[in-house]
C-alpha cells in the first residue's frame, strides 16, 4: 500500500519555481543584451557604387550649360519683313536651299500699292514742272528788274558827266550857279536811285534762291515718296539679301501678310555661335573672354565667352559663346549642344570627384572606403570650390583616400557599410 509523502510534492514545486525564476532572469538578461547590440552593417553591391580617389594637383573650375543651341551671329542673320500688306502669289525657294543675295524667294501682290506708285510718279512730275515754272518766272522778273536798273544806271552816268561839265562852266563863269546846282541835284538823285536799283537786284536774287529752295523741297518730298513706293514695289519680289541658307519661310501661296511680319529667315550656316543656359547659382563667376568648349555631339569646338545676359529667366542666365574653331560636319542653326566654361585654374589643391549630392563650400557626409576595400565608414568632409566633375577638399580626407561619390541617401541611418 502506497504511503502519501506531501513533503516531496512541496519540494518538487519549489524546484519548479526556482527553475522558472532562473529562466525568466536569463531571458530578461538576453533581451537587454540583444537590445544593446548595434545592428549589423548593411551590405552594398560594389558594382552599384561610384568610388573615386582623392588626388592633389591642378584643378580647373568649370560650369556646364547642358541646354544650349547653335544660333546665327547677329551680323550673319537676315530676317526679311513685309514692308506692306500683300498676298503671297508664288513661292520659288523652300527652306534648306542655298541662296544668293539676288535670289527671289517669293512673289507678293498688292494692287493698291501699284496705284499709289503711279500717283507718286505723277506727283513728282508735277512738282518738277512747278519748280521749272517758278524758276522761269523768277528769272523773267529778275531780267525786267535788271533792265530797269540798266536804264537808271545809264541816266546816273549821264548825270555825273553833265554835273562835271556844268561845274567847269560855272567855274569859268559861263553858266549861273543855279544851273550848276540843278545839274548837281539831278546827279545826286540818280546816284541814290542807282544804288536802290542795285539793292533791289540783290534782294531779288535772294528771293529767287529762297523760293526755288521751297520748290526744291516739294520736289524732294515728292521724289522721296516716289522712291518709297518704288522700293515697296520692288519688295514684292522678296530676295534673300545675303548669301546663305534659307532656314524658315512660314507662309503659303494665297496667304495675306501684314506689314512687319517676318517673311523669311536667311542665315550663313558657317557663322554660328553657341547660346548656353547656365544655372543662376553657377553663373556668378562667369566673365567675358573666358575660354569655353562646345560639344555638338559630333565634335568639340573651342570658343570664348562673348556676352552674358544681365537678366535671369526661369532660373538660368543666357551666355553667348563665340566659336573660335571650325564647325564639325552637321553643325547647323538650332542644333542642341552642351558647353563648359573654364572659370579658374587652381594649382596644387586636394580634390576629388564631385559627389552626387552636396554643394560647394559646405560639409559633406561621405563614406570612406577601408584600406582592405571590404567596407566603408561615414566621415565628415569639408569641401571648398567646385567644378563640373570635381570639388576641392579642405578637411576630412587626405591624398590617396577612396570615397564613394554616388547617392548613398538610402544609408543615411548607418555609419558603416560592407562592400561585396
Amino acid at each position: 500500500m502506497d504511503i502519501a509523502r506531501p513533503d516531496l510534492k512541496q519540494k518538487r514545486m519549489r524546484q519548479y519555481a526556482i527553475w522558472a525564476g532562473v529562466a525568466v532572469v536569463l531571458l530578461a538578461v538576453a533581451v537587454v543584451a540583444v537590445s544593446r547590440l548595434k545592428p549589423a552593417a548593411p551590405t552594398v553591391d560594389r558594382s552599384t557604387i561610384w568610388p573615386d580617389t582623392v588626388k592633389r594637383g591642378p584643378m580647373v573650375r568649370q560650369v556646364r550649360g547642358s541646354t544650349g543651341t547653335l544660333v546665327p551671329r547677329e551680323d550673319k542673320l537676315r530676317l526679311i519683313p513685309a514692308e506692306t500688306e500683300a498676298t503671297v502669289t508664288r513661292i520659288l525657294v523652300l527652306p534648306g536651299a542655298h541662296v544668293e543675295p539676288n535670289t527671289v524667294l517669293m512673289d507678293l501682290a498688292n494692287p493698291e500699292l501699284s496705284q499709289e506708285a503711279m500717283n507718286a510718279s505723277l506727283a513728282l512730275k508735277a512738282a518738277e514742272s512747278e519748280y521749272h515754272n517758278t524758276q522761269v518766272k523768277l528769272q523773267n522778273d529778275l531780267m525786267t528788274q535788271k533792265a530797269s536798273a540798266a536804264t537808271v544806271g545809264s541816266d546816273y552816268r549821264q548825270s555825273q558827266l553833265q554835273a562835271q561839265t556844268d561845274k567847269a562852266l560855272y567855274n569859268l563863269g559861263v553858266i549861273s550857279g543855279l544851273t550848276y546846282k540843278a545839274s548837281q541835284g539831278k546827279a545826286d538823285e540818280l546816284t541814290t536811285r542807282n544804288k536802290i536799283e542795285d539793292d533791289r537786284i540783290a534782294m531779288n536774287e535772294k528771293v529767287i534762291v529762297s523760293q526755288l529752295a521751297v520748290q526744291q523741297t516739294m520736289v524732294d518730298q515728292a521724289r522721296a515718296l516716289y522712291q518709297l513706293k518704288q522700293q515697296q514695289l520692288s519688295a514684292l519680289h522678296v530676295t534673300a539679301g545675303i548669301a546663305g541658307v534659307l532656314v524658315d519661310l512660314p507662309h503659303q501661296v494665297g496667304e495675306h501678310v501684314a506689314p512687319g511680319i517676318t517673311l523669311a529667315k536667311v542665315v550663313q550656316p558657317d557663322q554660328l555661335k553657341a547660346s548656353l543656359k547656365i544655372a543662376e547659382t553657377q553663373a556668378r563667376d562667369i566673365q567675358i573672354g573666358q575660354p569655353a568648349s562646345i560639344d555638338t555631339h559630333n565634335g568639340v569646338i573651342p570658343g570664348r565667352v562673348q556676352r552674358i545676359d544681365p537678366a535671369v529667366q526661369n532660373g538660368t542666365v543666357t551666355v553667348d559663346v563665340e566659336l573660335t574653331g571650325p564647325l564639325p560636319q552637321g553643325a547647323r542653326p538650332d542644333l542642341s549642344v552642351d558647353g563648359t566654361i573654364d572659370l579658374e585654374r587652381m594649382v596644387d589643391v586636394l580634390y576629388v570627384g564631385r559627389p552626387a549630392l552636396g554643394n560647394e563650400n559646405s560639409t559633406l557626409s561621405l563614406f570612406k572606403v577601408d584600406a582592405d576595400g571590404k567596407g566603408a565608414t561615414r566621415v565628415p568632409v569639408k569641401v571648398g570650390r567646385a567644378s563640373v566633375n570635381s570639388i576641392q577638399v579642405i578637411e576630412g580626407l587626405k591624398e590617396g583616400d577612396t570615397v564613394i561619390l554616388s547617392d548613398m541617401s538610402r544609408w543615411d541611418n548607418v555609419d558603416r557599410i560592407r562592400l561585396e
